[in-house]
């Protein structure tokens, strides 16, 4: 009987050892994202999100503890080289146990210097950004950094991605890479020569986002978006362009306004112009790169195009469209920009009637001819021109909000809030603020503008 007592304590334990072993083993781990950079990372972080998930991981905040920290970087400016630095210091500091995976444009360019970083685990080039499962399942803490990349010219096919984090509007990639060599830019050193998705693939990506009846508006993203048209192998296989894309697009049921990220000057035709112009769903709203109003300093920069060309561009979107919003970008302290040619951009982007500015002030990146040229300009004059900007930026602002107070628009107001507001944006593109309302969350509305 004591026997028999002892073997049946014995089966018990031994299964109730089991038993927490294999809760052990299925133990789902946990994931963390961080995203730095343009709306196009925010597109691929979203889809990584997802393939994780789908592979039984739980997402989780940033600021909460997790088993897998994934950081998507960019390395348009050494600012963002340093943050993602940062991050990882303070992964260490938070959670020394954590895998930590450095993915994105900063990981292409600079995998050996990543590795070099304590804490980081895992470095995945352009190529294998989308293997990040396959990686995952391979990595063991304690383990040397494993580095995963290979040359740029490698790199080929097209990963389609698009955000689903936020209600209200998603970012949809539908282009790649970049066959310009701007003087000051790593993007074609980090992902590769332009390839885009097929019409086809984009409006089923369409479909799909509006499947989840929650979305109102798609944000089309991209390196260079008005070279779409190249097949995922970076060669022309077809008569595919971007306008082609957008009139199948706004024919797409469930999607009620599109936007276009950015496009370069010399790739927005008339055509794309007038499509939106008479367009119910485009928005009236276009982000186009100047860099300089100089044209010496464009030449230097190795822009496809001259200020005159810029200039028409505006004249004619204003012409069509008197109320639309054109956003700038334009980098100060470009080596070689004297005084005279920095008066030549503020008094162009001056005269110009555009809506607002992105100023970024030059940074040297590896590899890149603009480290030939000289002279440098300061540190410190860098600085300066970009507060003039930034100063002439919010005035355009204030002007072109105030040329539509008394007017209604529409506006689509975010499903967030803080501190008891919530914030919306006009069809062209003016902030809304306004104390919360759930009536008005992710909902398009006729708005009196004061």
């Amino acid at each position: 009987m004591e026997i028999f007592i002892f073997r049946l304590f014995f089966i018990l334990l031994r299964t109730f050892a089991n038993s927490k072993i294999g809760v052990q083993v299925q133990k789902q781990q946990s994931v963390a994202f961080h995203t730095l950079g343009c709306k196009l990372n925010y597109s691929e972080t979203s889809t990584l999100s997802r393939m994780l998930e789908a592979d039984g991981f739980v997402k989780k905040e940033f600021e909460d503890i997790a088993d897998v920290y994934v950081i998507n970087t960019c390395s348009v400016t050494e600012n963002a080289d340093k943050e993602c630095r940062q991050l990882v210091r303070r992964i260490q500091r938070k959670s020394p146990e954590s895998l930590v995976v450095i993915t994105g444009c900063y990981a292409q360019l600079k995998p050996k210097e990543i590795s070099e970083i304590p804490g980081v685990d895992l470095v995945l080039g352009a190529a294998e950004k989308f293997n990040i499962s396959t990686h995952l399942k391979e990595l063991s803490k304690g383990d040397s950094t494993k580095i995963s990349s290979c040359d740029i010219e490698e790199v080929s096919g097209f990963n389609a991605s698009f955000s689903l984090n936020d209600r209200t509007r998603t970012f949809l990639k539908v282009q790649d890479g970049c066959d310009y060599t701007c003087s000051f830019c790593t993007i074609p050193q980090a992902r590769g020569k332009s390839r885009s998705n097929t019409i086809e693939n984009v409006l089923q990506n369409a479909r799909d986002i509006a499947s989840t009846g929650n979305v109102k508006e798609i944000v089309l993203t991209g390196v260079n978006l008005g070279d779409f048209g190249k097949g995922p192998d970076g060669n022309k296989k077809s008569e595919e362009n971007f306008l082609d894309l957008i009139k199948e697009l706004d024919k797409i049921e469930g999607i009620e306004r599109y936007r276009i990220s950015s496009i370069e000057p010399n790739l927005l035709t008339n055509e794309i112009i007038e499509f939106v112009a008479q367009s119910k769903k485009f928005m009236p709203h276009f982000h186009i790169p100047l860099q300089s109003g100089s044209d010496k300093i464009l030449g230097l920069m190795r822009r496809r195009y001259k200020r005159e060309l810029y200039a028409e561009r505006v004249a004619t979107i204003k012409k069509l469209m008197p109320h639309c919003a054109i956003g700038v970008d334009v980098i100060v302290g470009f080596p070689s920009e004297n005084d005279d040619d920095f008066k030549d951009t503020f008094d162009f982007l001056h005269s110009l009637d555009i809506s607002y500015l992105h100023v970024f002030t030059y940074s040297e990146r590896a590899n890149t001819k603009a480290l030939d040229i000289k002279p440098v300009v300061p540190i410190n004059v860098r600085h300066e021109r970009n507060k003039a900007l930034r100063n002439l930026s919010y005035m355009k602002m204030q002007h072109f909000t105030q040329l539509h107070v008394d007017q209604t628009r529409k506006v689509l107001f975010e499903d967030a809030y803080k501190n008891g507001f919530m914030e919306g944006y006009t069809d062209n593109y003016i902030r809304i603020s306004t104390s919360y309302n759930n009536d008005l969350a992710n909902k398009i509305v006729d708005w009196e503008l004061r």
